[in-house]
């Protein structure tokens, strides 16, 4: 494959040769190969495609929300071509066997790989950790998700284990017999805490979703005395504020004061990467108060908008923030998340200049659970490229 006449995130004319998966060459004016397909991309700008750090694809068992297909086509939709699978489902991700059945499935699919995450409690039960210490070695990440682990004691005991494991612990901050009646004070304190076990035991933490400033600034703090923490915001949160919206995520939606601390936070480096959180619901669900939305397809777009267009970040931020950072996380900074020789093919062709409207019933995920919808977003993603084959290409 030949990509020619792109812009890459700084604006600089780009043409990239694609061979076997991986990008061969990039420059201007590469020759075509008789055998390529010669894509012409002219007005487009392309990106490394994007990983998504936290996001729900409900297998096994509730498979009525999303699946991996459903799933999988709406990554690729979003310009992603690879998603950290959160472990509640039905049952909950606690053994080998149920990661190594969805990635094969997101694997045979083809359209978009995924890493999915054991759970740090057996079935989420809060105490149950035996199966951390056998573990297979490429099984790296756990989390407990929206559940949380609240006793401190065992929380100790994890991060000691991860540490002498090489796991990376991912944390959804909240402490739930605080969150009934402080939801704010619940991510607060459950920030500190986890910030700090890490400090403590040289683990290394990922924050889900920080939403908070108080959160995001324990972050920092943590960040600047030499802690293994990084963390994650989400498009929604950058994009709505409590007084505009009324939209039942977990997180909640926080006050204009938190959206502008989460911006300052990007800019100062504190947060390396996007996290989308797609939580797809039936309507039924949502209605009877289920936290939760699809993110996958509207991320680059409302990110682009609020960052680069109305915050001035530079489109190279946002693409490190979506692409190289999440990378990062993930231990996939020696093969994809950047536009060099010799890294994946997994390419992006987003046309910046394009804005449209948001309809939920056009969304590729089977559920459409989204504040988005009726929103005017530029940034279209017109083309995603996976190992170097077309997984999405739009029809506008």
């Amino acid at each position: 494959m030949l990509i020619r006449n792109a812009k890459d995130a700084n604006g600089s004319v780009c043409d990239v040769w694609v061979k076997e998966g991986k990008i061969a060459a990039l420059g201007v004016g590469l020759p075509a190969n008789l055998d390529a397909e010669v894509i012409d991309a002219a007005g487009l700008t392309l990106l490394p495609a994007f990983i998504d750090t936290h996001c729900h694809w409900r297998t096994p068992g509730l498979e009525y929300k999303e699946d991996i297909a459903t799933g999988s086509a709406a990554a690729a939709a979003g310009g992603y071509t690879f998603v950290n699978l959160m472990p509640n489902t039905k049952p909950v991700c606690s053994t080998p066997e149920i990661v190594y059945a969805v990635q094969d499935k997101a694997r045979e699919i083809g359209l978009c790989d995924a890493n999915q995450t054991v759970s740090i409690t057996k079935d989420f039960d809060g105490k149950t950790i035996d199966h951390l210490l056998t573990l297979p070695e490429d099984i790296r990440f756990i989390t407990e998700d929206g559940n949380g682990v609240m006793n401190n004691a065992v929380m100790a005991r994890v991060f000691a284990i991860a540490t002498e494991r090489g796991l990376t612990v991912m944390s959804h901050a909240e402490d739930r017999e605080i969150s009934p009646w402080d939801y704010r004070l619940a991510e607060n304190i459950e920030t500190v805490r986890n910030c700090h076990l890490a400090e403590y035991y040289g683990t290394r933490l990922h924050m889900c979703h920080v939403s908070t400033a108080e959160a995001v600034d324990a972050v920092r703090q943590s960040r600047r005395r030499g802690a293994r923490v990084s963390c994650e915001v989400t498009p929604h949160h950058l994009w709505f504020d409590d007084k505009r919206l009324q939209y039942k995520v977990n997180p909640p939606i926080r006050t204009d004061k938190d959206v502008k601390a989460l911006v300052e936070a990007i800019k100062d480096g504190t947060v390396t990467c996007i996290g989308t959180d797609h939580a797809p619901h039936t309507a039924e669900e949502k209605e009877k108060g289920a936290a939760g939305m699809v993110g996958l397809e509207t991320a680059f777009a409302a990110c682009y908008t609020k960052l680069c267009r109305m915050e001035g970040l530079p489109l190279e931020h946002l693409s490190f923030l979506m692409s190289a950072g999440p990378a990062a996380v993930m231990g996939l900074a020696d093969r994809k998340g950047l536009l060099c020789p010799g890294y994946d093919a997994d390419l992006v062709l987003v046309d910046i200049d394009h804005m449209y409207t948001v309809h939920a019933d056009q969304l590729h995920s089977k559920s459409k659970n989204t504040p988005f919808d009726g929103e005017n977003l530029y940034g279209r993603i017109k083309m995603t490229i996976k190992g170097g084959k077309i997984t999405y290409r739009s029809e506008e």
